[in-house]
């Protein structure tokens, strides 16, 4: 998962993409980068790190132009490292760069097709390279010495028809303006906005999530629909067309579970109120399966799952208490590499209040359990400081299958819930009690905000993957290539080779 941003306005645009960065941050924390663009000359500071660790006042007093892309990384398919930093960019044609967040399933198809047939050259083993270099062929055939929006949305055809798996992206085109684009199937998120200044001038931006426009003072236009383009020329005009040939909406439900901000809005639903509606389903399983189940408070796990847990304490009637302290300088464990690293960064993240625990009957409530790293050290945890019994419940489903559409999840072996009851991982979680949230009241929750749309991806826990060209074969390759064991000789090979691997700016 990663966050992008695409601004054109009427002054130096860098300043805004920091602060959109920084509030995307929750979407990426291995990598960050902004493009801009100045009298033909691209600017550009991309680095390892987080966004506020990156970007110093020399930084952003060279990212000079009214035009720029942004990026926060979060690594899915390739390796980490400085080379694998976005924006990514080509000189030709135009001089195009591209931010990309999600995963394309036929990457290795791409990947030949570009060098054999397109005969580009690919210095990373990223598939959002690979979206840059479909894009910039597809506009290079074009032959036009100044494409205009229609030849920009021809382009964002082609890339549709050859492009499998869940994409957004966002592309500054030297001179011309920037370009968003949303898979045909709206798997993953993007939405745009417009703020006017007080001198009447228009300002448009493209983003991961709505909370960016926000705090930048942006309305929002709406989504960028499925299959959808969006451009934004460099006089600040909006232009907009539907560029695929059957676009459907199903977007990931997983960004409803864990990665949206709350305060976000995803296809016309407010992730606030999903996941209160959560809180509320996982309540009304209790009664159902324990109705004697003596609950003295609900906790939540900071901080995705608090608006569940209150929800959920709401419905049932019981005290809510917020049993752990949050180290709010330590980053989010679901996308920490390293199982190691996982299981030291849970400690140094929480800390138990012993008053909210001791002699108690404790609900846990947390967002999902992926790997069960954390929940297990969290309830271990809640017994140290004096639980009587700890109970758990997941505002989501049991994740039984690998993600590829841009979420690390890629291998079923490291995940807890494959090919296991619920009651043997809440043996190994140490629960005296598991319940977890059903798929079909989790669709409920979220489809309740949107009923345009058709479908959810809900891939994670069911198995049924909606771009229909994943297989046994292919899950075996990703999960060869990315599992934890794969992860560690990547970044262990990096550093032996100083971690540079390509071209990368650290100006």
């Amino acid at each position: 998962m990663c966050g992008l941003v695409g601004l054109v306005a009427g002054n130096n645009v860098a300043p805004d993409i920091y602060d959109a960065l920084t509030v995307l941050q929750h979407r990426g924390q291995d990598a960050a980068g902004i493009m801009t663009c100045d009298k033909g000359r691209f600017s550009l500071r991309k680095s390892e790190g987080l966004v506020r660790d990156v970007f110093r006042q020399h930084h952003m007093q060279r990212l000079e132009g009214n035009v720029g892309i942004g990026h926060v990384r979060y690594p899915t398919a390739g390796s980490s490292g400085p080379a694998l930093a976005q924006p990514f960019y080509v000189n030709s044609p135009y001089g195009i760069a591209l931010a990309h967040n999600g995963n394309l399933t036929n990457a290795e198809q791409l990947t030949r097709e570009l060098f054999q047939d397109d005969l580009r050259h690919l210095n990373t083993d990223s598939d959002s390279e690979v979206l840059l270099n479909v894009f910039a062929h597809e506009m290079q055939t074009l032959g036009k010495l100044s494409p205009g929006p229609d030849d920009i949305f021809q382009a964002v055809s082609a890339v549709h028809r050859r492009c499998i798996g869940g994409y957004a992206a966002v592309s500054l085109i030297v001179d011309y303006g920037v370009v968003g684009f949303r898979d045909p199937l709206g798997i993953r998120p993007l939405v745009v906005g417009e703020r006017v200044d007080a001198n009447g001038r228009k300002a448009h931006m493209i983003a991961s999530e709505s909370v960016a426009l926000d705090v930048l003072g942006f309305t929002l236009l709406g989504d960028v629909a499925p299959g959808e383009a969006v451009f934004i020329d460099m006089d600040g005009q909006l232009h907009r067309r539907q560029c695929a040939q059957n676009p459907m909406l199903k977007p990931c439900i997983f960004e409803h579970v864990y990665f949206a901000r709350p305060d976000s809005m995803m296809d016309g639903i407010s992730v606030y109120k999903t996941r209160m509606r959560q809180g509320e389903a996982l309540a009304k399983k209790v009664r159902r399966e324990r109705p004697d189940l003596h609950i003295d408070v609900v906790i939540p796990i900071p901080d995705t799952s608090r608006i569940a847990g209150q929800s959920m304490a709401y419905e049932l009637g019981i005290k809510f208490r917020e049993g752990f302290m949050k180290n709010r300088y330590i980053g989010r464990t679901f996308i920490m590499p390293g199982q190691s690293q996982r299981k030291k960064s849970v400690r140094q993240k929480l800390n138990p209040v012993p008053l909210e625990f001791e002699g108690k009957n404790v609900m846990l409530v947390d967002d999902s359990i992926v790997r069960g790293t954390t929940c297990r050290q969290i309830i271990d945890m809640a017994r140290d400081a004096g639980a009587a019994n700890v109970y758990f419940a997941s505002a989501a489903p049991p994740v039984r299958y690998p993600n590829v559409y841009g979420i690390d999840m890629p291998s079923a072996s490291e995940l807890i819930a494959h090919g296991r009851t619920v009651e043997e991982v809440c043996e190994l979680i140490g629960a005296d009690w598991l319940v977890y949230q059903d798929l079909d009241d989790l669709i409920l929750c979220s489809g309740e905000g949107n009923s345009n749309i058709e479908q959810f991806d809900c891939s994670v826990f069911s198995g049924e993957y909606i771009t229909g060209d994943v297989d046994q074969h292919y899950l075996d390759r990703i999960d060869a290539q990315r599992n934890d064991e794969a992860q560690a000789s990547k970044r262990a090979a990096a550093q032996e080779e100083g971690s540079v691997v390509g071209i990368h700016n650290n100006a």
